[in-house]
């Protein structure tokens, strides 16, 4: 053993403000407080030596099974030795209103469900990605580490006597039948840090239990494949940052697409490109609060860049996201491990295509838009008709010289489209309508004359370009022509004769300015099925969806990659694009089923 988990074996919890990775082995190795894009006191999972865990496990062998407590984000674990079982239960708890909780809180419950099992366990934070060495002490007998604003305290009640030892909190213990241990990691940033008793802490537990599963209820969605869209909804819902709205991409930095390699990005921010797919999935789940929530986190964001608009924004709303790199030795050796990420200040044009189709789907349910946002809707059209002439980043945010890529010419013709529709229902202010039906005309023209091989008989990647690229189905997807348009039906024939590999799509095959290799995009197969529904090929995308529900882990999540050839998962995850598309893909299927 190299010291890591497979990236496969780890589940997630969260509480709406932060995340945590627990490996099979009930190990914490990942976790960012106070938010979910703060630096992280646990990186194990990014350097096994220097970043921080929280481990948890019998101290003799074993074998692990687990699930999600249904309908919530608690994890549960269950050990088996030769002389018993263990169960270990797993939250980032949610405040309830009848006691003051600590900021914020990791409840990790232990019960003897059968014989006799020694454990163990140990907490080693470190701070700031491991750059902040902790001081350990106790108050009031709790061991408490601190480092400059930071603060956590590990109360052990019926886990053995806990011990310090010079960068690390320890204990043993011994579960039987029928004994209940506990053992909280509570936490505070530049404020007093509360050391909470057992009884609160067993009421947090239940209470975000209880809270988990009311949500869940509350979803409208019945359709197939309804356990993997309640997981995704779920999973989703973890990445909702509950402070502003905002939805974040994942919950991990620097996780790679090729083991060895520098594709290593920090994903913790909210990206344009997902919007739709985001603010769709929670109207068809009937998600209305996070619905509204995220559309006006996003229009109050990009109004401080407009007209133009930035790939990616903080989840504060913010969009500064300078990069750099940390002393860590990345994931099995996979470095440089960044946080922060330079494609903020990338010019991408489908950006613009996915905020009028996201406010565009807002409209569709009957919401109004109030007079500011849609003056700033004009105006984005306005934009587009003057700027989408030049080559960009493309939705991949590659790292070579900008192209004209097709996919962000579409887009640019989704923004028009869009903006005209709005505006013939008034939504939207239309005094330059006229200049924006003459210019998504001419964007038309663009597409199809050079960004068309009669040859291949599909559309390309990007003008003059024989390679293809997966992204080009989302023309298809959004509306850039009809699904049953010869040249989009062409192109879903060459994007799976090329870029398909049983239920495998890579995103494209070509350079991108970034040495190495990557793994098959989830999302790419899952917008491949919803494309093959649209196309009125509901068996073939049902047998596709079939295979990708069957690749998720056992908890049934998704990174953002797979090895095709081993089934190992590969970059950030939970990857929110892959659960996003999952749930639109369901959705249509079941829809062309009907």
């Amino acid at each position: 053993m190299d010291g890591y988990a497979e990236l496969r074996d780890y589940a997630v919890i969260g509480d709406g403000r932060s995340a945590a990775l627990i490996a099979r082995d009930g190990s914490v190795d990942w976790l960012a407080w106070p938010d979910l894009d703060s630096p992280a006191m646990f990186t194990a999972v990014l350097d096994h030596v220097r970043g921080g865990k929280f481990l948890l496990q019998p101290d003799v062998p074993y074998s692990a099974a687990r699930r999600y407590l249904p309908g919530t984000n608690v994890l549960e674990t269950t050990f088996t030795t030769t002389d018993g079982t263990v169960r270990l239960t797993d939250a980032l708890t949610l405040p309830d209103t009848t006691s003051l909780a600590p900021g914020r809180e990791l409840v990790r419950r232990i019960e003897g469900l059968a014989g006799s099992v020694p454990m163990r366990w140990s907490v080693t934070p470190r701070f700031g990605y491991g750059g902040c060495p902790p001081h350990l002490a106790r108050r009031a007998g709790v061991p408490v580490a601190t480092c400059g604003p930071d603060a956590v305290g590990v109360c052990a009640f019926n886990a053995g006597q806990p011990q310090c030892t010079a960068d690390a909190i320890t204990g043993q213990f011994r579960t039987d039948t029928g004994t209940h241990a506990l053992i909280t990691v509570a936490y505070a940033y530049q404020e007093p840090l509360v050391l909470p008793t057992r009884a609160e802490c067993e009421a947090r537990l239940e209470h975000t239990t209880a809270t988990w599963r009311q949500w869940t209820q509350e979803r409208t969605y019945t359709g197939p494949w309804r356990e993997a869209v309640l997981r995704s909804a779920l999973a989703l819902k973890l990445l909702v940052f509950a402070p502003s709205g905002a939805v974040a991409a994942a919950a991990t930095c620097s996780l790679p697409e090729s083991i060895g390699g520098e594709r290593n990005w920090d994903y913790r921010f909210s990206w344009i490109r997902d919007s739709a797919f985001t603010l769709d999935a929670f109207l068809k789940l009937g998600c209305a609060p996070e619905a509204t929530g995220y559309f006006w986190w996003l229009m109050h964001a990009s109004q401080l860049s407009h007209p133009r608009l930035h790939v990616l924004y903080c989840l504060d709303g913010g969009s500064r996201a300078p990069e750099r790199t940390l002393p860590l030795s990345g994931y099995r050796g996979s470095g440089p491990v960044r946080v922060g990420n330079a494609a903020a200040d990338q010019l991408q044009l489908d950006t613009y295509g996915e905020l009028l189709q996201t406010a565009w789907l807002y409209t569709t349910v009957g919401h109004r838009l109030d007079a500011d946002i849609a003056r700033r809707l004009a105006e984005t059209a306005d934009f587009i008709c003057t700027i989408w002439q030049q080559p960009d980043a493309g939705i991949w945010e590659v790292r070579s010289d900008p192209e004209h890529f097709t996919q962000s010419k579409m887009m640019c013709w989704i923004t028009l489209d869009r903006a005209l529709d709005l505006a013939e229902r008034h939504l939207i202010p239309d005094r330059h309508a006229a200049r924006w039906r003459r210019e998504r005309q001419a964007i038309a023209d663009f597409v199809d004359d050079r960004c068309f091989s009669p040859r291949l008989n599909t559309y390309v990647r990007a003008a003059g370009s024989d390679d293809l690229d997966a992204g080009l189905l989302l023309g298809l997807l959004h509306g850039y022509r009809p699904p049953d348009d010869p040249r989009m039906l062409g192109t879903l024939a060459a994007i799976q004769q090329t870029l398909q590999d049983g239920p495998y799509v890579n995103r494209y095959l070509g350079s991108d300015g970034v040495p190495g290799s990557e793994g098959a995009f989830f999302a790419c197969s899952f917008w491949l099925a919803e494309s093959l529904a649209r196309c009125g090929r509901a068996d073939e995308a049902a047998h596709l969806m079939d295979q990708l529900v069957a690749l998720a882990n056992d908890v049934g999540l998704y990174s953002e990659e797979i090895d095709p050839a081993t089934g190992a998962f590969l970059g950030n995850l939970p990857q929110g694009l892959s659960h996003l598309t999952l749930i639109s893909a369901a959705c249509a299927i079941g829809e062309a089923t009907r």
